[in-house]
């Protein structure tokens, strides 16, 4: 989220935290009991060393090779579904959600969380025959801890647009703190529900299954006019078509 990015960038210069782009850590080793890690830079090749204490490291990760060969990827890798309705551009009995999506968005657990319903309800109106309905605007939501016992977030919709109560709490003070606690335990709480095997309908529905209006019904397509035919695959508008051509003409007296 480039407004997310540009609020940490400026945390960070603040506090006098060196930020670098740009370097591919190419190997770790410890020396005299001190951990060293060894830096690329991606366009000089220049290499630097750097001591540390602890790291988090977000390896490379490529596309396995049967997802590319089957067609399902896109150019960079992930899978090429419709951004709205998580169904496969090209193959109408493929789903994808999380980290796998190959739309642009911030790789969130909310965001899985956000579209575990409407992937559940696509699904299941595929299998029926149905059209596709579920609608996903995107929402993806983050903690952004400032210290210990401080913290603010950030949410956002599709492109990047600002959710309702995007960066509304304030960087310090008695509402950071209780934000944070507040955080916390909402998390938490979401934790053990997603892992509590109980019998229910999912989260965030547990007690009721979500149900979604007909798409030219939507009132979040109808806010961002988006047309409904956008969001039909093209298989499934052809299966219909062919459908409806096959069928017997009514005798009209």
């Amino acid at each position: 989220m480039p407004y997310a990015n540009e609020v940490a960038l400026d945390e960070c210069n603040k506090r006098g935290i060196e930020v670098m782009f740009g370097w591919e850590m190419i190997k770790i080793e410890k020396t005299n009991g001190v951990k060293i890690a060894t830096f690329k830079n991606v366009d000089t090749g220049e290499i630097m060393e750097k001591d540390f204490f602890a790291a988090n490291i977000n390896p490379p990760s490529k596309t396995h090779k049967w997802v590319a060969d089957a067609g399902l990827a896109d150019s960079k890798g992930l899978i090429d579904v419709n951004k709205y309705t998580l169904q496969h551009k090209n193959f109408d009995n493929i789903f994808a959600f999380g980290d796998a999506v190959g739309f642009e968005t911030t790789r969130t657990m909310s965001a899985a969380q956000a579209q575990n319903p409407i992937v559940k309800n696509n699904v299941l109106q595929f299998l029926q025959g149905k059209e596709i309905n579920g609608v996903y605007d995107g929402y993806s939501f983050m903690p952004f801890h400032l210290g210990n016992r401080y913290c603010t977030s950030f949410s956002h919709l599709h492109g990047f647009e600002p959710a309702p109560k995007n960066h509304m709490i304030p960087h310090y003070g008695i509402f950071s703190r209780i934000y944070f606690d507040w955080m916390l335990n909402k998390t938490k709480n979401i934790d053990n529900t997603y892992t509590s095997f109980a019998k229910n309908h999912g989260p965030p529905y547990n007690h009721w299954p979500a149900s979604y209006d007909e798409l030219e019904h939507n009132d979040y397509l109808k806010a961002k006019n988006i047309d409904p035919a956008e969001l039909v695959n093209p298989k499934y508008a052809e299966r219909i078509a062919k459908l409806e051509s096959e069928a017997e003409p009514a005798l009209l007296h």
